[in-house]
């Protein structure tokens, strides 16, 4: 099979001067997986932009009206922590839409990869580290509303926990909530998710990769969800700024790897988001995040 690919020319776009948010990565994401043969045109979907109807599952229809017409307080644009413009706009209201459609792929073919997503942070009516809307939680809201699916597990293996995500859940028992995280990082003031493992800070891959397997393992064992939405965030490379971990690139593969050949052992359904990865390095970044797309096309096309 040809392996599903979710993306959109308008996730990358020029920030003015420099910024720590790489805007840039997505681009050269699709560079890199391009150069290597696995994104082609037979295999890459095209996201529209999310319905009003869709994004209000998850998010307080007064706030997407004041991100939307510029109105936010400056309290609100300096939590955001993006510079408000209309293509940013453009590609928020977007990606959402770009994991739902990845979830639909990957109901129908086992596996899809949204080249973009993972906003954890972002809450119900306010973003907040570089999150604006909670993609993760449209997804999961969505689907089940739309009844395809009973049950979704939301596996977030990003370096910071998904509180946007968990609070926006909480009152969901059909979408079960993990985060596994570094307990000293961003966001100060955790959120509860259904289930929040926390690592301390320099946690090396061994360690890391026998949580993470062993936390999933037995997640699908318990709940038997109908679909995982993995959040691949790369932040936990040993040299990510604002990470904090003490992970490989190995070590990331590695992950990757469990946890996509659990999803595929299991007969899950697993759709995939990048999450985050904030290395100078932009070229080494977006081959990090490649990884996860790499792993999927060796476990279901090689």
């Amino acid at each position: 099979m040809l392996l599903p690919l979710v993306t959109h020319p308008a996730y990358s776009f020029p920030f003015p001067g420099r910024h720590r948010f790489p805007m840039e990565k997505f681009a050269l994401l699709n560079r890199c997986l391009s150069e290597q043969g696995l994104l082609t045109p037979a295999n890459t979907f095209r996201p529209g932009q999310a319905s009003l109807a869709v994004l209000h599952t998850a998010h307080c229809p007064q706030y997407l009206e004041r991100f939307c017409s510029n109105q936010q307080t400056p309290q609100e644009v300096r939590r955001m922590g993006l510079p408000w413009s209309a293509p940013l706009r453009k590609r928020t209201l977007i990606s959402p839409n770009g994991t739902l459609l990845a979830a639909h792929l990957a109901l129908s073919h086992g596996i899809a990869c949204h080249l973009a997503g993972g906003t954890h942070h972002a809450h119900y009516d306010f973003a907040s580290g570089f999150c604006i809307l909670n993609d993760l939680a449209v997804t999961a809201k969505t689907l089940l509303a739309q009844g395809k699916v009973d049950k979704v597990l939301i596996f977030d293996c990003d370096v910071h926990q998904g509180d946007g995500t968990a609070a926006i859940l909480a009152q969901e028992p059909r979408a079960i909530t993990c985060s596994i995280h570094c307990e000293k990082n961003f966001p100060a003031r955790k959120a509860q998710s259904d289930l929040d493992v926390a690592l301390p800070p320099d946690t090396r891959d061994a360690e890391y990769l026998e949580v993470v397997a062993s936390t999933l393992s037995n997640l699908i064992h318990q709940q038997q969800p109908d679909l995982i939405l993995y959040d691949a965030g790369v932040d936990i490379f040993s040299a990510d700024p604002l990470g904090l971990l003490n992970v490989s690139e190995a070590g990331i593969r590695e992950r990757d790897r469990l946890v996509l050949e659990l999803a595929k052992t299991h007969n899950t359904p697993v759709a995939t988001v990048i999450g985050g990865g904030y290395d100078d390095d932009r070229k080494a970044l977006a081959k990090r995040h490649a990884l996860v797309v790499e792993q999927a096309h060796q476990l279901w096309c090689a």
